[in-house]
């Protein structure tokens, strides 16, 4: 229905659920209310809403000194972009990320996933935890920012550094091939595609031995990482001459806990890989307007060994009579 999907389940389980007006007299003192019980007050808005809402530190700190206001943006509160909606892959693109993502030959490539959105909502929980363990201790709460934009050009890490301090661009490289190391990149086997990362030579020895091809190793085109990236197109030419005579199952029992190596999985063959069910990252919850248990992916937390609990989200708004009366 509008209030449940199984997009929104993904994102909000273990939650409680209210829904205010902040703009009504009613709604804004409920939510004032609360705010003196909370710790942090956070929300997503685009950078100028906060403010105008009444959702800044500015403004909550008259309600509660230690109050902590967490805020995700798309370009940030204070900027010429401020007023700007914005989205991942508005990120991918800017930051350079669809830049490096491709084959070389074709169109520049987003992420399969909104990367930047989750790596954000990561760096703001970062921020907010601190923020609440200052405020514990100094009594004063702040605001902490985070932006969509900022997180994207943070992550873009080592590329920015090389063309920051000497002017290198990074580009795309064949069959996702990391720009250094030979051989980290996809790899063709009989029926299907391994990612293979040997980032140490003493990988690329057990490559040579899994292959059972020990001649590779003192190969003068193959004998060092700078050997195999001069030759890089003849050291996949030569594996993967080796990788079609088995499929990719058989392969990965000859590699498995050895070479550093993963095969390329559809999301059916991820969910249903036997690790999964080993791990523990998928659980059964029972929906209340469900027939059958909806089934969810787990916390990747442990805690003393233990997965977190899962659960259901809440129906948008369901918790608010209770939370308003003071319930839960």
């Amino acid at each position: 229905g509008d209030k449940d999907s199984q997009f929104f389940q993904t994102f909000n389980r273990n939650k409680k659920s209210i829904s205010l007006d902040l703009k009504s007299k009613n709604g804004r003192r409920h939510f004032e209310d609360l705010v003196k019980t909370a710790d942090a007050v956070s929300n997503n808005l685009r950078g100028d809403l906060p403010a105008k809402l009444g959702i800044d530190y500015k403004t909550l700190s008259k309600v509660k000194p230690d109050i902590v206001c967490a805020h995700l943006s798309a370009y940030g509160r204070e900027n010429s972009r401020a007023t700007w909606p914005g989205y991942d892959y508005l990120m991918q693109a800017e930051a350079g990320f669809l830049s490096m993502t491709g084959e070389p030959d074709g169109p520049p490539v987003r992420f399969g996933l909104s990367m930047v959105d989750f790596m954000t909502g990561s760096m703001m929980a970062t921020g907010l935890v601190a923020a609440v363990l200052g405020a514990y201790r100094t009594g004063k709460g702040s605001d902490i920012d985070v932006s969509l934009f900022d997180t994207a050009l943070h992550q873009l890490s080592y590329p920015a550094s090389w063309y920051l301090n000497e002017g290198h661009v990074s580009t795309r490289l064949a069959r996702g091939a990391h720009p250094s190391i030979v051989p980290s990149q996809l790899m063709q086997a009989g029926d299907g595609w391994i990612f293979f990362c040997c980032q140490t030579q003493k990988f690329w020895e057990r490559l040579c031995d899994a292959c059972e091809k020990p001649e590779w190793k003192d190969d003068p085109r193959f004998k060092t990482v700078e050997d195999r990236r001069a030759n890089i197109h003849d050291v996949q030419k030569e594996i993967e001459a080796v990788l079609d005579r088995k499929s990719v199952a058989e392969w990965m029992e000859e590699f498995a806990g050895v070479v550093p190596a993963a095969p390329v999985y559809d999301i059916r063959q991820a969910l249903e890989n036997p690790y999964v069910d080993e791990i523990e990252m998928i659980y059964e919850a029972q929906h209340p307007k469900m027939d059958k248990p909806i089934r969810l992916l787990s916390s990747p937390y442990r805690f003393n060994g233990q997965r977190l609990k899962g659960g259901i989200a809440p129906e948008l708004g369901a918790d608010t009579d209770d939370l308003l009366k003071g319930k839960t």
